[in-house]
């Protein structure tokens, strides 16, 4: 009889994004601080190493339905990323050059009642991404809205 050993457990790896234009979107996160060349605005498929873990991917349209012909997007939000910007004062300042340069405002900065800094604004496709940041003496709170 031979013992079976249980498969280890999935591990968070990549979070992909499907983007109907790359360059536009790669030009979002660059201003929340992603380290991405401008090389990277013609290419299909992109992805980077994020601190402390995960990658983010971003796919073209095209790309996604090479191989899910079926492939449509979905509509509303349902998933959100959430990056702490350090300060509140930071997710002030990160929400007014990206609402500043044209992108779209959803949530405008406030004192969420979890002990945060709080705002939302959307990526070119329309996905959340919101801006945190512990309140001063404030214990952590959810991260993603």
């Amino acid at each position: 009889m031979t013992a079976h050993t249980a498969p280890p457990a999935p591990r968070l790896d990549l979070i992909g994004l499907v983007v109907a234009d790359m360059a536009a979107s790669l030009a979002f996160y660059r201003r929340l601080g992603l380290d991405l060349p401008p090389e990277a605005d013609k290419e299909p498929h992109v992805e980077t190493a994020l601190p402390g873990g995960p990658r983010l991917a971003w796919d073209t349209v095209e790309t996604v339905r090479s191989f899910d012909p079926g492939w449509s997007s979905a509509t509303g939000s349902r998933i959100s990323l959430a990056f702490d910007c350090g300060t509140p004062e930071g997710v002030n300042a990160r929400y007014a050059e990206l609402t500043g340069a044209g992108y779209q405002g959803h949530l405008a900065p406030w004192d969420a009642f979890w002990g945060q800094r709080y705002a939302v604004v959307h990526d070119p496709d329309g996905n959340g991404v919101d801006l945190f940041a512990a309140a001063p003496g404030a214990a952590a709170g959810p991260t993603a809205g």
